[in-house]
């Protein structure tokens, strides 16, 4: 077990090394739950996520040990970031293997931390053992998760959030591997025994709460998962007990409340956050916790090194979900103030063009009519019927996507 003050040593090596990010209020998620929601925003840390925390610690207290050798570390994301930036931070060289399917975004974000980069595995299991084997040739090598040291570096989370809120009734937590949930649960118990810690895992990889089933660490199978970074097949040796002793209840959400929550994150209150972050507020919103009216929460979210690409396919996702964006097709005869005549009647209903695509020709299509796609931003679900009755009264057939 992490003492109390085995953390806050660890808060004395960190400081000047990393970010004390901010907990901020939510008067939005406070209305929906009817508690007092606040949000740990570790999406604002160096390098975009809590990894740094542990990475730097463990580095920084272990500088005799490793020398000029360096460290190396496996990752598909986060980790390799912190560990390539805490290993700047103390003037070591890091190596750092990641997946050979990794994005480019990720590579190149770890390789401008001053990393080497080797693609080897077709998994980060694959990836980790490479790893571990160059430790041959003198290198440190820096576990993700499975490390007393990792651990008490991102408890120091956990000390923030009790200074910032001394009476902090429940903290929601994402679970990957098991070091952040019990490095926070650990300063937490030790603070404040009273304050509730749930663990969030995505339900398509289920590692911790499975192990809670079986009372000793299990391996799951893994689906895909918007959540990656929590995708964790089997939580940590050392994590495991911590979690039994400090966490009180561990709860699963679905994809889509994952990506609901990451919308919601990002149109509400401006954070970016990661699947693996955002499920603390998915367990939230989606009452997967009975929280007493008026209990102080506080919403773990952990990073924020989203790809911009699925940053694009979740806003179109939500918009859709939420009534926002409205699709369609419509047969328009060709000629002159056609499209303004439809136009005309949906500005009359108040709904905002996006996008006109004109469709080929088909052959079961007379030949002076045009086939037209539309894409228009609308206000729920009720203002796009409003829309679509309007069209068919002025003689429009549409076709809805």
């Amino acid at each position: 077990m992490i003492s109390l003050e085995d953390i806050q040593r660890a808060a004395e090596v960190l400081r000047g090394k990393i970010i004390r990010t901010p907990l901020i209020y939510s008067p939005t998620f406070s209305r929906v739950s009817g508690a007092e929601v606040y949000l740990k925003l570790e999406n604002l840390q160096i390098a975009g996520s809590f990894k740094v925390r542990g990475a730097t610690y463990k580095i920084q207290t272990h500088l005799d040990e490793i020398k000029h050798q360096g460290v190396v570390a496996a990752s598909a994301g986060n980790h390799a970031q912190g560990v390539a930036l805490a290993a700047r931070g103390a003037g070591l060289p890091a190596t750092i293997v990641m997946p050979e399917w990794v994005s480019i975004g990720k590579q190149e974000a770890t390789r401008e931390y001053g990393a080497e980069i080797i693609l080897k595995g077709k998994s980060v299991g694959e990836s980790i053992q490479f790893a571990q084997e160059l430790t041959q040739a003198g290198k440190t090598f820096i576990h993700p998760y499975d490390d007393q040291d990792i651990i008490t570096g991102q408890a120091t989370i956990g000390l923030e959030i009790f200074e910032d809120l001394p009476d902090a009734d429940i903290i929601f937590v994402p679970i990957g591997g098991g070091g952040l949930i019990s490095g926070i649960s650990s300063a937490a118990k030790a603070i404040r025994p009273e304050t509730r810690i749930v663990g969030v895992e995505a339900r398509a990889c289920p590692s911790a709460y499975q192990s809670r089933l079986d009372g000793k660490v299990t391996r799951v199978e893994a689906e895909k998962s918007i959540a990656d970074g929590i995708a964790v097949k089997q939580i940590g040796e050392i994590n495991f007990p911590i979690i039994e002793a400090n966490v009180d209840e561990i709860v699963l959400v679905e994809e889509d409340q994952i990506s609901a929550a990451i919308f919601t994150l990002l149109e509400r209150k401006k954070v970016l956050a990661e699947g693996a972050e955002a499920v603390t507020l998915a367990a939230l919103l989606n009452s997967k916790v009975e929280i007493p009216e008026g209990s102080k929460v506080v919403l773990v979210i952990s990073g924020g090194n989203l790809d911009g690409l699925l940053v694009d396919r979740i806003i179109m996702q939500g918009l859709q979900r939420n009534g926002r964006i409205m699709e369609f097709s419509v047969s328009l005869e060709d000629g002159p103030g056609s499209l303004t005549r439809l136009l005309d009647l949906m500005t009359k209903k108040q709904g905002n063009v996006l996008g006109i695509h004109h469709a080929h020709r088909r052959r079961d299509q007379p030949i002076h009519v045009t086939l037209l796609d539309l894409t228009v931003e609308t206000c729920s679900f009720e203002h796009m019927e409003e829309i679509a009755e309007e069209l068919r009264e002025g003689g429009y057939r549409i076709r809805m996507k």
